[in-house]
């Protein structure tokens, strides 16, 4: 196996970035593209159902892509989440890697062409030590994988405990039935502290624009913020301080929180932006776990539920209100679509920048024109 212990890290202010936050930072009422005519339908109709949904008392769970972060849309997230308009956000690995940077330094996003060539793509210092001991710290305090980093950001640090606790803690853990799991968290994190010498105690890590952190509002509100990563698909698996354990309980553990979430989804609304791959999939085993308990317990299966796809890619020139396109049409192979319009409840397929959807959809939410 590679020793990530040979690589050189980089201090992150070194890194050139591409984006700074208080320039992209995009608002409520802030001007919107016109999007076409049907979109504009799609949007009002999206906003009526999650109108519909809040009233009842349903979740409204916002799964995205990191360029929701990148295009500066932190500021209409949280207002809706400060709002109550959404009950749930749910995003892969980039997108609380990109919040936390914003966050931290108040700029991301690097040249990956140029740093790769380079041997300095993903080779950041701070993101890598900072993410993954947040995880490893918030998997020992039985946290997931997004609450632990929005911790982190809310708090400006963490606390890490003495060693010699944590292997008091992990042995009586291993004594008790049952509670293994919490012991190899607790290991897991008793590693990292003796494997690279990390001081117990206080580690300071300012986050000053944490006023602009989707993250740092879902610690707030106590909104469920989930993140589901890929193993090697994010920058801080770089890093030597990176860990299987920690990364997986806490990813595993945010699945079933957003599977929790999904099992209530009767009358509620599911929104997809600008996830093509990471939303569709878990949103299919998902509704199929809650399915499999809805008919155990004499239930019927989930029916009632509003789903809308929001991407920039054509939907492959077909009419998904007139059902599943045959396997010889290219529209069969767009997962974002097909998944989703194999789920029941009813699909919006919305061709449209997510600056243009998301600023629109908070317009029609407070009364104003879509």
């Amino acid at each position: 196996m590679l020793d990530r212990r040979r690589l050189r890290m980089y201090p992150l202010a070194e890194r050139r970035h591409k984006l700074a936050i208080e320039e992209i930072a995009v608002r409520p009422g802030d001007p919107s593209p016109d999007p076409a005519p049907e979109n504009r339908e799609r949007v009002a109709r999206a906003a009526e159902r999650i109108r519909a949904a809040r009233a009842a008392g349903r979740p409204v769970v916002l799964t995205y892509g990191a360029h929701l972060v990148k295009n500066g849309l932190a500021p209409v997230v949280i207002d809706l989440v400060e709002r109550g308009w959404v009950t749930h956000l749910a995003t892969n690995g980039a997108g609380s890697i990109h919040d936390w940077e914003f966050a931290h330094l108040g700029r991301s996003t690097e040249d990956v062409r140029e740093n790769t060539a380079a041997g300095c793509f993903g080779t950041w210092e701070e993101t890598g030590r900072w993410l993954n001991l947040a995880v490893a710290v918030g998997a020992a305090d039985g946290l997931g994988y997004g609450a632990s980093v929005a911790r982190l950001i809310a708090e400006d640090g963490l606390q890490a405990p003495e060693p010699q606790a944590l292997r008091e803690r992990a042995a009586a853990l291993l004594a008790e039935p049952g509670r293994a799991e919490e012991a190899a968290a607790a290991a897991d994190l008793l590693h990292l502290l003796e494997a690279f010498a990390l001081p117990a105690g206080r580690w300071e890590v300012p986050h000053p624009w944490k006023r602009f952190s989707i993250q740092e509002a879902a610690h707030r509100t106590g909104t469920p913020f989930t993140v589901h990563p890929g193993i090697g698909y994010d920058i801080i698996y770089t890093h030597p301080l990176n860990a299987g354990g920690p990364i997986g309980r806490g990813a595993v553990r945010d699945f079933l929180c957003y599977a929790e979430a999904i099992s209530r989804l009767e009358g509620g609304v599911h929104l997809a932006v600008g996830s093509s791959v990471m939303a569709p999939m878990i949103f299919e085993k998902c509704l199929s776990m809650a399915n499999n308990l809805a008919l155990q317990e004499g239930r019927p299966v989930l029916s009632a539920h509003y789903m809308a796809v929001v991407d920039l890619q054509e939907g492959g020139d077909w009419d998904w209100t007139k059902g599943e396109p045959p396997m010889d049409h290219p529209a069969y192979y767009l997962r974002f679509c097909k998944s989703f319009h194999r789920m029941g409840g009813t699909l919006d397929y919305l061709c449209m920048d997510n600056r243009a959807f998301l600023l629109r959809l908070h317009a029609a939410l407070e009364g104003g024109k879509t």
